[in-house]
C-alpha cells in the first residue's frame, strides 16, 4: 500500500510540476506501481497472504472461545494451572 501511495504522490507532483518529480521521466514516476504489483504477486505466490489470513482466523477463534468461556462462568483450565 505504501508503494501505491508513493506512486500516486509522484505522479500527481509530476503532473502538477511540483518539486523534483516534475523533471523525472514518466517511467520513474510509475515505477512504484510496478513494484507494488511485483510485491502482491510474490506475496500470493509464496503463500504469505494465505498464512496471514489463516493466522487472523485462528486468533479470532481463540478470542471467541475465550469470551464464550468467560460468559458461561468457566475459567480457562490451562491458565488456572499456570498460576
Amino acid at each position: 500500500m505504501a508503494l501505491v501511495l508513493l506512486g500516486l504522490v509522484m505522479v500527481i507532483t509530476g503532473w502538477l510540476e511540483i518539486g523534483p518529480a516534475a523533471g523525472w521521466p514518466l517511467w520513474v514516476r510509475l515505477l512504484p506501481f510496478a513494484l507494488a504489483l511485483l510485491w502482491w504477486w510474490w506475496s500470493d505466490a509464496s503463500g504469505r497472504t494465505r498464512r496471514l489470513e489463516d493466522q487472523k482466523y485462528e486468533d479470532l477463534k481463540k478470542e471467541r472461545r475465550r469470551r464464550q468461556t468467560e460468559a458461561i462462568g468457566l475459567k480457562d483450565r490451562r491458565r488456572s494451572r499456570r498460576r
